[in-house]
């Protein structure tokens, strides 16, 4: 098992969840995290950090596609393990349905 971040992240970006993550597993990209599927050690601790509910374990349903996302833009995106400010816009975001196919992009973010 290992956790995954889906489509809530996009536009929102919190990192609550990079600072508390003892393997330092999470990647950024320009408007969205991911998690390394290998680095995870599946504690579960970032879970709860994440205020709109966008890390799941990869056993829930219908996870198959974000985990493919985690692997893929883990390999790509630089390393992040400070919290840093949420996207401006995370508010306004926050509970939109469909933001993969509206918003999301394969741009790196800046990391640490």
């Amino acid at each position: 098992m290992t956790y995954v971040v889906n489509e809530s992240c996009i536009k929102c970006k919190f990192t609550d969840c990079v600072e508390v993550c003892p393997v330092d597993c999470f990647y950024e990209g320009e408007n969205m995290l991911v998690i390394h599927p290998d680095e995870c050690i599946d504690c579960g601790v970032c879970e709860p950090e994440c205020p709109v509910d966008a890390i799941k374990p990869d056993t829930e349903p219908h996870l198959e596609k974000w985990l493919e996302v985690n692997r893929e833009y883990a390999d790509k995106w630089p390393n992040i393990t400070s919290k840093k400010d949420a996207l401006p816009e995370a508010e306004e975001h926050r509970d939109e349905d469909g933001k993969f196919e509206k918003y999301f992009s394969s741009e790196p973010g800046d990391g640490d």
